[in-house]
């Protein structure tokens, strides 16, 4: 989910989660070789789908448009839409143009136009399993300082990814995300949090993006799956909630930009399971 906002970390509103009436486990979970199998499988619906959506998103064409694509190729590969029905939200992608942050609703009423920094979030449920991925668009030609932010986040990401590894701490990866994004000049929103997921579409750790106290420094284990996902601002890192009560949008109107992977920590460092590029299309 998007960089969702997590439940565990932050009060912002959550990210969606599928209407599926479970008991919330808690606790951080190591995924068994059987269960990775299947994580294999939901992430690399998610990959496909957000692959996908990257070739055929166009100007003219509107969010919901977006959200209905999703949701087809979601149920046509076997999985359910992770966050349709989550908490109420209504959609099975999170759909955010220019400076809304996280969490926008999908709307016949948002048109997608040249130059939109458009992020889309999904997720997927597939025989129990979560997978959650998060790309950013620029659609068809964007302005320089937007060109950069699309860049600098998907960076971040991948910094924050190569200190994934048994026996790191999450504050290497908040650190090494932190310091590329500030280096270049933008802002980490933190409100927002990266977090577990696997049964979840939610689960412990909170993944922060930023060097914190206020979470606990958690040392990674084999078999943790994480979502690793910044958010980053070109102005202000601070946000407000629309009146939706989802919609995360910038104080300042500044543009916003995030990537989020699903991430299996091994013994030697890291397998991206919503690895877009090993998709064919």
């Amino acid at each position: 989910m998007n960089i969702f906002s997590n439940l565990l970390a932050a009060p912002a509103k959550p990210k969606p989660r599928p209407t599926v009436k479970k008991k919330q486990r808690r606790g951080i979970e190591i995924k068994s070789q059987r269960e990775i199998e299947i994580m294999r499988q939901s992430c690399k619906i998610v990959a496909t789908v957000l692959k996908e959506i990257s070739q055929i998103v166009k100007p003219g064409m509107t969010t919901a448009d977006l959200d209905a694509y999703a949701e087809k190729r979601i149920r046509e590969m076997g999985a359910t839409p992770s966050f349709k029905g989550y908490h109420g939200f209504p959609g099975s992608i999170c759909a955010c143009i220019n400076n809304e942050v996280v969490h926008g609703i999908p709307s016949k009423k948002k048109v997608i136009r040249v130059g939109d920094v458009l992020k889309v979030d999904t997720g997927a449920y597939y025989q129990e399993f979560h997978g959650d991925s998060c790309i950013t668009i620029g659609v068809v030609e964007v302005a320089p300082e937007a060109a950069k932010l699309i860049r600098v986040a998907e960076e971040a990401m991948y910094k924050g990814i190569e200190q994934v590894k048994a026996g790191a701490y999450l504050l290497d990866l908040a650190g090494a995300i932190q310091d590329h994004v500030e280096a270049n000049g933008f802002r980490v929103v933190e409100e927002f949090t990266g977090h577990g997921v696997g049964r979840n579409l939610h689960e412990e750790p909170s993944v922060f993006n930023s060097r914190t106290k206020s979470l606990p420094n958690v040392k990674l284990r084999a078999g943790m799956t994480l979502a690793i996902e910044p958010i980053l601002n070109a102005g202000s890192r601070f946000t407000r909630i629309l009146s939706d009560k989802w919609t995360a949008v910038t104080v300042d109107n500044s543009l916003s930009a995030q990537f989020e992977h699903t991430v299996l920590v091994t013994n030697t460092g890291y397998e991206i399971l919503t690895d877009r590029s090993q998709i064919r299309c």
